[in-house]
């Protein structure tokens, strides 16, 4: 672990690398083998399950649910040879959100307050605030409420 700013009462796995830079906040859970990149935020409360992959420029506010094995990307050109901060393209994950287990987030998203994006979705594109997404590409399938009941 190369970064010092991880929040009081948050308990991070075996096999966890979180990045120089990366912030994490107050109890929050991160699990085994998960990978924070440099310079990621994430805020109080957080749940991070096992094997799940946050590269640089994503940010993760309050109270989100992130499943087993989830995938963000950060850069819409990827190349092996080309790589610099200006191909970085942010995400933002708001409030509440949760994210079910294999999905991949291609970035310069935002997942609104509250939405869902069930398991094994890729999503490409925003998500409003208490919106059900999921497939493949995810699509609206509905709306949900803070506990991510369907209404």
């Amino acid at each position: 672990m190369e970064s010092e700013n991880i929040g009081e009462g948050t308990k991070i796995w075996h096999f966890v690398h979180v990045r120089e830079g990366a912030r994490i906040g107050r109890d929050c859970i991160v699990g085994k083998s998960a990978y924070i990149d440099l310079d990621v935020e994430i805020g109080d409360r957080v749940k991070i399950q096992n094997f799940v992959s946050i590269y640089k420029g994503v940010k993760i506010e309050d109270g989100v649910f992130i499943g087993p094995s989830v995938t963000f990307t950060n850069d819409l050109y990827p190349r092996a040879d080309a790589w610099g901060e200006d191909m970085i393209t942010h995400t933002l994950v708001k409030r509440g959100a949760s994210i079910g287990a294999n999905s991949t987030v291609i970035c310069g998203v935002t997942i609104g307050e509250y939405a869902m994006v069930g398991a094994g979705s890729v999503v490409t594109r925003d998500v409003p605030s208490f919106t059900l997404v999921y497939g493949n590409p995810a699509r609206i399938r509905g709306r949900v409420n803070k506990e991510g009941l369907k209404v």
